[in-house]
């Protein structure tokens, strides 16, 4: 009787465990039914999606394809692939002003490269391109995209292998540039853990990941984790990262790695080439007139294209032809621009006027000028000294400490008094100096010294300077000229403005100046410098600029 009850009450379980697995497996592939139907459905729309296309937008269609098409760029893609396409790339750091090129050089000299058989890089490499603005940083450690990450087991997500207890890693983009090139653009602006990341892995050429969940003595764990955790993931890549940025802002353990080269920005002529060639590729022309507005106000290549789109689009709403006067005057006050700062340099020599050459950004320079008064003093005292414009000080300090840093164009102007009385027989201290820096644009370093010096001279001494002449330089109070930095700037900045002569340090020459369109004299001391600058008649001033 007992016995009959137990097989009943068995075949019982046994149909309701029946019942549920069959309802279990029927709900199964009904779920797996709804979802073949539903990812069909999500591919059809993700198809009809993509069939949907709207025009090329113009910055597309005027990026460079080859490197001729890389406009005011030269010296830069000439240091470029000398550090990329040989048989040892090197890591590098692009400095420049937004809009210049950077990026699209990085991806050609890659394409040029990858062509050498010396290089390392092979036909499949490629770059892996990062914003470190917006790069994700968790300080748990859950992701990184850039250096990768180790997702643990108790973390949502986590997929069959967190269900086994086994921790995933995930590669980061320094991964997936192995063989290639990562480039990291505003490097500057990684964050400081990340960037110590990115050092380490620079030196190991690969990452490696920790975890608690990991044991070498899992046996659930696959081959390929313990691989990864005992061995590290491979990163072996050329880093290339481009910044706005000054190289004094960049981690100095980075610059130590990277080889530095510097992108200038494009004269007006070179915004106006791009322009031109924007507007040939709209399919619009631009009158002569309009172009010569895009060039004051554009303040590098995109800029330029976003002009001609704009004025593509007027001109296609209108059913006209061409970007006129009108179209540019138009966009320049829609888009609140303003215009460039223009450098007016003296046609003429003026008594006390000397046109100075500053550093201005991460490989660019501009001409300024510096001005000089000299009143002579109506006491036996000595004359005052008074510095106007745009000059920097730097403040230092600690908690209940502070430091003040005198400015050291305010130190160059006190360097230059002594050294015109001790080594020139000028008596500056017989006269109230006023020393003025006009145009608002700041003014820092000791590289002022020279321009300052040769304005004193000249206002003291009722003698104008040459014309189209600009002076670079250090001026020590032993009357010495001393090596400054941004010279290949400077000269560039001077050619673009018209200068004809540039003085710079003799420790700063180079044989190559020879080849300038511009001339550059190499000086030692103050007073070869007067000597040369106000007693050459090679210099004299050209006719016709009156």
């Amino acid at each position: 009787m007992n016995s009959g009850v137990l097989v009943c009450l068995q075949l019982v379980f046994t149909a309701v465990m029946g019942l549920y697995l069959w309802n279990l497996l029927k709900s199964q592939e009904g779920r797996n039914a709804v979802m073949g139907k539903e990812s069909r459905k999500e591919l059809e729309r993700l198809k009809q999606l993509r069939q949907i296309r709207l025009s090329e937008p113009l910055t597309e269609r005027t990026r460079p394809r080859t490197l001729d098409e890389v406009i005011g760029q030269a010296e830069g893609i000439k240091a470029l692939r000398a550090a990329l396409c040989g048989p040892n790339p090197q890591h590098v750091i692009l400095y420049g002003p937004p809009g210049v090129g950077k990026t699209a050089a990085a991806r050609l000299v890659l394409e040029e490269a990858k062509k050498n058989p010396a290089s390392p890089f092979k036909s499949d490499a490629v770059m892996v391109e990062v914003d470190a603005t917006i790069v994700r940083f968790d300080e748990r450690g859950i992701a990184d995209p850039l250096i990768g990450s180790v997702h643990d087991p108790i973390y949502q997500g986590a997929g069959a292998l967190g269900i086994a207890g086994v921790p995933r890693p995930k590669p980061g983009a320094v991964s997936r540039a192995h063989g290639g090139i990562l480039f990291l653009d505003e490097i500057g602006e990684l964050h400081p853990a990340q960037m110590q990341k990115l050092l380490k892995v620079l030196e190991d050429r690969r990452v490696f990941f920790e975890s608690a969940y990991y044991s070498r003595d899992n046996p659930n764990i696959p081959e390929y984790v313990h691989d990864i955790f005992q061995n590290g993931l491979p990163a072996d890549f050329r880093l290339v990262g481009a910044t706005t940025s000054s190289p004094e802002d960049i981690p100095p353990a980075l610059r130590s790695r990277c080889l530095e080269i510097f992108f200038r920005a494009l004269s007006s002529e070179e915004i106006g080439l791009v322009a031109q060639g924007a507007a040939q590729k709209a399919g619009v022309d631009i009158e002569p007139q309009a172009l010569e507005v895009i060039k004051r106000y554009a303040q590098n290549g995109r800029e330029a294209v976003n002009f001609v789109q704009l004025g593509a689009g007027l001109v296609a709403v209108e059913n006209r032809k061409a970007i006129t006067l009108q179209d540019a005057e138009w966009i320049v006050s829609q888009g609140r621009y303003s215009m460039k700062p223009e450098i007016r340099v003296p046609k003429l020599p003026v008594p006390g006027l000397a046109l100075g050459l500053a550093v201005s950004g991460p490989g660019t320079a501009t001409v300024i000028e510096v001005e000089s008064q000299a009143i002579p003093t109506q006491h036996t005292a000595r004359g005052r000294v008074t510095v106007t414009g745009v000059i920097e000080e730097e403040q230092l300090g600690r908690t209940g400490h502070t430091y003040k840093r005198k400015s050291m164009v305010a130190s160059s102007v006190e360097n230059v008094i002594t050294a015109l009385a001790c080594h020139t027989g000028i008596r500056v201290h017989d006269y109230d100096l006023h020393v003025d820096f006009p145009g608002g644009t700041p003014v820092d370093g000791p590289s002022a010294g020279l321009a300052i010096a040769m304005s004193i001279c000249s206002t003291v001494t009722g003698t104008p300077i040459t014309a189209l002449s600009g002076f670079s330089g250090e001026v020590s109070v032993r009357g010495e000229i001393r090596a400054v930095g941004g010279i290949e700037q400077k000269l560039c900045a001077a050619e673009d403005a018209g200068l004809r002569c540039v003085y710079i340090p003799e420790a700063n020459w180079q044989e190559r100046y020879v080849e300038r369109s511009i001339q550059v004299v190499p000086v030692r001391s103050l007073v070869q410098c007067i000597e040369l600058v106000f007693s050459n008649p090679a210099m004299a001033i050209p006719s016709g600029l009156g």
